[in-house]
């Protein structure tokens, strides 16, 4: 079938893969959450809990920073980037949301390895609060599923 993708329940399947999170602390309380729901999606794709590590960054700004030095660990399969950026009465919030999804990028190429960003970007705090679990749930599905496209591909 055209367009179909015979091999996504592989694709799926987290038990070899060692997968970095880091976290933004800016917006904890919804950072936190999507941390959570993050390692609890990674683990029910086969994640094992020790092949996951955590690590935390005062804001979206640094997260690419971290990124960067856990890829050049060479220990991951892939990388994920948590944050909340929450819209302001000032230019900061497109400054933070651009630079921040840009070095994120950045560094899945540069590194050729997967790096699902789940920095939220929203107009208030209750969009936060409706995607926290959401898309920490889409960044480990992510995470996974590129980590074992690119390990096929080469």
């Amino acid at each position: 079938m055209f367009g179909a993708d015979k091999g996504n329940a592989n694709k799926q399947d987290g038990s070899k893969l060692h997968v970095a999170m880091v976290q933004a602390r800016f917006n904890e309380g919804i950072t936190t959450a999507l941390a959570e729901a993050c390692r609890t999606e990674l683990l029910a794709l086969g994640v094992q809990e020790k092949n996951i590590r955590h690590v935390t960054v005062p804001g979206a700004l640094e997260v690419a920073t971290a990124l960067q030095a856990l890829a050049e660990q060479d220990e991951y399969d892939a990388l994920i980037a948590l944050g909340c950026i929450i819209r302001g009465e000032t230019y900061h919030f497109e400054l933070v949301a651009n630079e921040s999804a840009a070095g994120v990028t950045r560094i899945g190429l540069d590194y050729h390895l997967p790096v699902a960003n789940a920095i939220l970007t929203t107009e208030n705090l209750e969009q936060a609060i409706a995607r926290q679990h959401e898309k920490g749930r889409d960044a480990a599905r992510v995470a996974v599923e590129m980590a074992n496209l690119l390990e096929e591909l080469e």
